[in-house]
């Protein structure tokens, strides 16, 4: 990978207000997807009285971070590029598409979006648990771990292909829908194993506030390396040096 795509940012930019406002576009964005997302799991646990998952439950799972992350990644899109989560924004800084210092900021805005969320969830409905992302039974750390590798880089390749992609076209009208969907379908094949995280920042907001942290790397761990690898594929393979968009520097 040319080194020379990855950029630290100025000083300036942390505080710069397109920055900042960009920052608090990915804190709502994240907000209404992780509301939406954990929300649709409490609700699962209160009609079933806590009852074990079933497969219509792993359906309604799916299509509610589906839909939710579809209206998240567009909301955002035109101001902080929609990432909505915190590996999203790891594959675009090694990819060299985000400075490290904005980065920082997404990453701040995403996790306390997250929390926000899960602390309106669990005083909306009355002192609900906001389950933590944990393993099924018969599923080790080192099993999950491969699960969210590969589901991550699904999803980070689908962003880089319809969304990061300067030859993109009109293809970049369905990133959205598309991110949405590889989300959904990721849910269905991981969901019953690990949960289907493929987020840090979803894995955080439960953790932090039902304060469950019991194979939590595991969905820091995996979601990164999936986005890493994702983004050194496509921008090395696909992208490469001669259509490759340039970072805006302008602005700092």
């Amino acid at each position: 990978m040319p080194i020379y795509r990855i950029a630290v940012g100025t000083p300036g930019e942390a505080s710069h207000p397109d920055a900042l406002r960009a920052a608090l576009a990915e804190f709502f964005s994240t907000l209404i997807f992780v509301f939406a997302g954990e929300g649709s799991g409490m609700a699962f646990n209160k009609l079933t009285d806590n009852g074990s998952t079933t497969p219509s439950g792993l359906v309604a799972a799916s299509l509610a971070h589906a839909f939710g992350l579809f209206v998240a990644v567009s909301v955002g899109a035109n101001i902080s590029g929609g990432h909505v989560n915190p590996a999203v924004t790891f594959g675009a800084f090694v990819g060299g598409n985000i400075t490290l210092l904005r980065g920082i900021l997404y990453w701040i805005a995403q996790l306390l979006g997250s929390v926000v969320a899960c602390l309106l969830l669990k005083f909306a409905t009355g002192g609900l648990v906001t389950s933590a992302f944990s393993l099924s039974s018969g599923v080790s750390a080192w099993n999950a771990l491969v699960f969210e590798i590969v589901m991550t880089f699904g999803l980070v390749y689908t962003v880089y292909a319809t969304a990061v992609d300067p030859k993109k076209g009109n293809i970049g009208v369905v990133a959205p829908i598309a991110i949405g969907f590889i989300v959904g379908a990721n849910i269905l094949a991981g969901g019953a194993f690990d949960g289907a995280s493929m987020n840090p920042a979803v894995s955080f907001g439960p953790a932090v506030v039902s304060w469950t942290w019991t194979n939590h790397w595991v969905y820091w761990v995996g979601p990164l390396v999936g986005a890493a690898v994702a983004a050194l594929v496509y921008d090395n393979i696909f992208i490469g040096d001669y259509t490759h968009e340039q970072l805006p520097t302008t602005d700092y």
